[in-house]
């Protein structure tokens, strides 16, 4: 009689759980799958413990370490994001990693601390070309692109809302721009190979349907995406079992059939036309255009530079992908071995401009991991004017690195067209995490510039941070990648503009 007391109680209990998990919207993992859920949150609590005897350190875990996971997840959360007892990382050891020097002293600064404070791009996007609708972006750090369709609806709408709450951009992906895009944000309109919401019935670019795409939603500019490093010079297959009714709208697609993205423009087929059809777009739309590319060969780049040189055409902004970009699902060879790491190939495509003085011609904006601090600085360092973030993006609204993005069995609902999961995914919680996720990088970064003397991110050089080799020899950025000297810093008006502008004092 007691046992069954003692069993009807603790049914009832697992019931009240389960039921409750069911009902909350602030863990997406527990409302898709209730009571089971929690052994996850209690193995990440211990996780520490095991790793320290049987699994790996929190530094060693791949593509996100365990500590990158957990700064992205404390400051999305605004608790406390800090590490006591020391680093983990074997700093005397280190290979290749980068280290950023502090300065004693410095200039005007801005206020570090005030989480609210704006971080906006030291250049006009689309202004030395003249562009009608030229503008400076209000964050150095934008969501990057990621379809729906690649993502939930609510996964797109969470990350729409929380760029609107912190004042940044939200690049549509390849996949077209769908109701869940319009939640407030800014856009990045992207072009892929098969131009999705803006195609002809063969496939081919449609001029008339783009600008209406633009003329009924807050597009800042368009992005033409040559590759990415995820699955870079690779078109990608939709399967007809996910090309719902939906979907098959947005994209302008049949409904139920498979979609065969080429790995190539049909719209251009080489630098001269592909300019061409910058200008183009340009001219009829107003806004400002650019390029996004892993980078592989130079050639390309080299000829790009040459006939911006002229001074007639030209792209308003370039987004270097690094291969380790991971947010497209991908064969495991493109994933691993094309195309070149972020900071190798972004110091190559920016060093191709260097050498014919045209970088304050053109925004740079990086992506592949650079949503962490001290990544995110070396980009800045490099050369870059702002920065995308894609999967830390991802994990500030609650994933887990299950790793289960191409499968359509995301755990979190993120990564997933299942509506059981997806429904995990509150956009009103997620959206704040989000939110509070970019203004928390966008405030170290602040910091981290403040400690090199520098009152804006864009201002930190190339020699100022070092790369370790072992415990024996280290090296700046500029020596490692080539740097001539100028290269990686502001043109001498565009740095005393920033610098005006985030202390509040007239430029001298």
């Amino acid at each position: 009689m007691q046992a069954r007391k003692i069993g009807a109680a603790a049914a009832a209990a697992v019931a009240v759980v389960a039921a409750r998990d069911l009902v909350q919207k602030k863990h997406a993992l527990l409302r898709n799958f209730p009571v089971l859920g929690h052994a996850r949150y209690l193995l990440e609590t211990i996780g520490p413990e095991l790793r320290q005897y049987i699994v790996t350190s929190n530094e060693e875990e791949r593509p996100f370490s365990r500590d990158q996971r957990s700064w992205i997840y404390a400051s999305a959360k605004e608790e406390n994001n800090y590490f006591g007892f020391g680093t983990e990382v074997d700093v005397a050891g280190a290979q290749g990693r980068a280290y950023l020097k502090q300065r004693t002293f410095a200039g005007p600064l801005p206020d570090g601390h005030d989480p609210q404070a704006a971080l906006p791009s030291a250049k006009v996007l689309g202004g030395p070309r003249g562009r009608a609708k030229a503008f400076r972006p209000g964050s150095v750090v934008n969501i990057s692109a990621m379809s729906f369709g690649s993502l939930s609806g609510a996964a797109i709408t969470a990350l729409n809302q929380g760029a609107a709450q912190a004042g940044a951009m939200h690049n549509t992906g390849e996949g077209g721009l769908s109701p869940y895009h319009r939640k407030g944000a800014d856009l990045v309109l992207q072009l892929g190979t098969s131009y999705f919401g803006c195609r002809n019935e063969d496939g081919s670019f449609s001029l008339d349907k783009l600008k209406d795409v633009v003329a009924g939603a807050p597009v800042r500019a368009i992005e033409i995406k040559l590759s990415q490093g995820a699955k870079p010079g690779l078109g990608g297959m939709l399967p007809g079992a996910k090309v719902t009714p939906e979907i098959a709208r947005i994209r302008g697609i049949p409904v139920g059939k498979d979609c065969a993205s080429p790995s190539r423009h049909s719209a251009f087929g080489d630098v001269d036309s592909m300019l061409d059809f910058v200008e183009l777009l340009a001219a009829e739309t107003g806004l400002p255009v650019g390029i996004k590319s892993a980078v592989g060969e130079l050639d390309f780049w080299q000829q790009l530079a040459a006939l911006m040189a002229r001074g007639d055409r030209g792209v308003d902004f370039v987004t270097v992908d690094g291969g380790e970009g991971g947010t497209g699902a991908a064969p495991r060879i493109f994933a691993d071995s094309v195309s070149l790491p972020f900071r190798m190939g972004f110091s190559r495509v920016y060093g191709t401009f260097a050498e014919l003085g045209l970088t304050d011609e053109l925004t740079f904006i990086g992506s592949g991991k650079l949503g962490l601090p001290e990544n995110a600085a070396v980009a800045f360092a490099l050369g870059a004017d702002m920065v995308n973030v894609a999967r830390e993006a991802m994990l500030s609204i609650g994933c887990i690195q299950a790793q289960k993005c191409h499968t359509d069995k995301c755990p979190t609902g993120i990564a997933t067209q299942n509506p059981w999961l997806a429904r995990g995914v509150d956009p009103a919680s997620k959206s704040t995490r989000a939110a509070v996720y970019l203004r928390t990088l966008r405030r170290e970064l602040t910091k981290v510039s403040s400690a090199l003397g520098v009152a804006h991110p864009s201002l930190i050089t190339a020699a100022d941070i070092e790369v370790l080799n072992g415990d024996y020899e280290a090296r700046t950025l500029a020596g490692v990648y080539g740097y001539k000297e100028g290269w990686g810093e502001l043109g001498p008006d565009l740095a005393a503009g920033i610098t005006a502008l985030m202390t509040g004092r007239p430029a001298v």
